[in-house]
């Protein structure tokens, strides 16, 4: 049995399917499974067990529907597979699948999905995303299949005392404002002495943790790997050496967690019920819960900067984080 598996496209989805391939194992022990991932996150397949090959698939390479066929028609050439599994709920990602000329097409309905894929099932309401791509099998194989954990594999062990901080992410309205995490990052320096404090960041982002560093009195107190990470490795090698991990709802925070360091996320945008790190130890999830808008899952918030991230209580906020790191 060869199968070959359309990747999510993001990081924190592409985590969550983790748990998806290892129930591809159950279902169809021995088969050789293949993935498609995104150009950017292919560094991340080599901390996903399970996986025998892949094929990176990059959109400024491979431009529009044309590109899209192209390319499955590529993979067509160069190996045959009984199964196919789309992930995304894409149009292309599904015109892809059938130009791989794979005989079962396997993914969830919307729009004119259908017309290209063999088998198409509704995505069930009310599940966490790791949980939806699991059902996706489930569906078509008629079998019940036990949830799997998410599950990266490191090589970094953790360090006492060290907390990873997180304030970023994608959408503005799940990013941690400036004077809120500069509050917090005060409070979590004085109310935890002695730990070791590091955030983390793109190059990107650089910009953004500065701006929190210079609001505290002593910046000198925080170590500063925004921008430093040059590599998805490095970034997963360097959360895994985190004893604790303060995070905002994000790619990250998915890392850390399939990794199995204690998390505490924030919630701001996003329904935490669907798409919050999946393994629920050792893992705490705050929200504000205060506002008629909650949860919603919009780029931006209607107050500008994200009220539901400003109102957290930096106590609370503490208070988790201290629990993880005296265990």
């Amino acid at each position: 049995m060869k199968i070959l598996v359309r990747l999510p496209n993001w990081l924190g989805d592409m985590v969550m399917s983790t748990g998806f391939l290892q129930a591809l194992r159950t279902v169809y022990p021995g088969a050789e499974v293949d993935v498609i991932v995104k150009k950017g996150l292919e560094s991340l397949i080599d901390f996903m067990p399970g996986i025998n090959h892949h094929y990176i698939f990059s959109r400024d390479e491979w431009k529009g529907l044309t590109g899209v066929y192209r390319f499955g028609r590529k993979i067509r050439q160069e190996k045959k597979y009984d199964l196919f599994f789309c992930l995304p709920d894409s149009f292309s990602s599904a015109c892809m699948a059938w130009a791989t000329g794979v005989a079962e097409r396997i993914g969830f309905k919307k729009e004119l999905r259908s017309l290209l894929l063999t088998r198409s099932f509704t995505r069930p309401a009310s599940l966490h995303r790791a949980e939806e791509y699991i059902s996706l099998l489930q569906q078509f194989s008629n079998k019940n299949i036990t949830a799997q954990p998410v599950v990266l594999k490191a090589k970094t062990t953790a360090i006492a005392n060290r907390i990873i901080i997180n304030f970023n992410s994608e959408a503005v309205s799940r990013r941690m404002p400036v004077d809120k995490a500069a509050s917090v990052l005060t409070a979590l320096i004085k109310q935890l002495p002695g730990k070791e404090i590091v955030c983390i960041g793109s190059m990107k982002e650089k910009e953004h943790i500065d701006a929190i560093l210079k609001k505290i009195n002593d910046p000198a107190v925080v170590v500063n790997k925004s921008g430093k990470t040059g590599s998805l490795p490095e970034l997963i090698e360097l959360i895994a050496s985190g004893s604790a991990m303060l995070t905002t709802d994000s790619g990250p925070a998915h890392i850390g967690n399939a990794l199995g360091v204690p998390v505490v996320v924030l919630f701001g945008a996003g329904n935490e019920k669907n798409t919050a790190p999946y393994n629920k130890e050792p893992l705490t999830v705050l929200r504000l819960g205060q506002l008629p808008c909650e949860p919603c899952v919009k780029n931006t918030c209607i107050y500008g900067l994200p009220k539901c991230l400003e109102l957290l209580d930096e106590n609370k906020i503490v208070q988790s984080v201290q629990k993880f790191v005296a265990l």
